[in-house]
């Protein structure tokens, strides 16, 4: 994936958060003169749906910080193979993934799968074949925040580099002492496993606040995305760049 693809990706993603946060503040604004109707119908609006509408918030965001964090990643491993590295000219850590997954020391396999496995990546070394076919294994499953996010960073030696005006906006506790990646892994969460109610999701929350989340989250993740560009840019796809450790 180039690197203009990933900035449109995200960008394009979070229009989608803006809309949303329109219509909820449209939604919020017509409730001010009374229970919001559908026109041409008796039928309102009511305050359990409008929470329930609320609550939706937090999963799109969710969805966004995990979709963004893979698609960096993707775009790492693009970069890599674009540029026919040799795992000689990966930087350990990068190199490190690629052992991990070319010779998948992490998954559960039988003595035999396990030999082919170590063969492929001998046979990959031993012709001097460019890097190809491997993933970066994400991990973090249903639990993406801030504090994932900065190991993830660091696991494929990218930078992460947040202003701190923005680092302090993602965690400055909004509530039950969570910042806001936090937060939203938290309700996602819940309403996913079924802990919690999406009506008592956004008790209490207004779309102000809703939107005061999205905003940290979204410049949180703007930041991200330009690092692992510069990253891929400056690092792994010029052809004169040193990246071996």
């Amino acid at each position: 994936m180039a690197t203009t693809e990933l900035r449109a990706f995200f960008e394009e993603r979070y229009a989608e958060i803006d809309a949303y946060l329109l219509f909820l503040q449209n939604v919020e604004d017509a409730a001010r003169e009374g229970a919001p109707r559908f026109r041409g119908t008796d039928t309102t609006i009511t305050p359990e749906q409008k929470k329930i509408l609320n609550s939706s918030l937090y999963l799109q965001l969710y969805n966004l910080v995990e979709a963004t964090v893979l698609r960096c990643l993707e775009s790492v491993v693009a970069a890599v193979e674009e540029a026919e590295r040799l795992p000689s000219e990966l930087r350990l850590e990068l190199r490190t993934e690629w052992v991990r997954s070319i010779a998948r020391t992490h998954s559960d396999l039988g003595p035999d799968k396990r030999l082919k496995a170590a063969l492929d990546m001998c046979e990959q070394l031993l012709q001097q074949m460019p890097v190809k076919d491997f993933k970066i294994e994400p991990g973090g499953g249903g639990n993406w925040d801030d504090s994932s996010i900065e190991k993830i960073c660091e696991r494929v030696g990218c930078g992460l580099k947040i202003p701190p005006s923005v680092l302090r906006a993602a965690k400055r506790h909004i509530r039950d002492d969570m910042g806001a990646l936090k937060l939203v892994k938290d309700r996602r969460n819940g309403l996913a496993h079924g802990s919690l109610s999406f009506v008592d999701c956004s008790d209490g929350v207004t779309v102000g606040e809703l939107k005061g989340i999205a905003s940290a989250i979204g410049d949180y993740l703007r930041e991200a995305v330009t690092c692992f560009v510069s990253y891929v840019e400056d690092e792994i796809a010029k052809k004169d760049a040193v990246i071996a450790s």
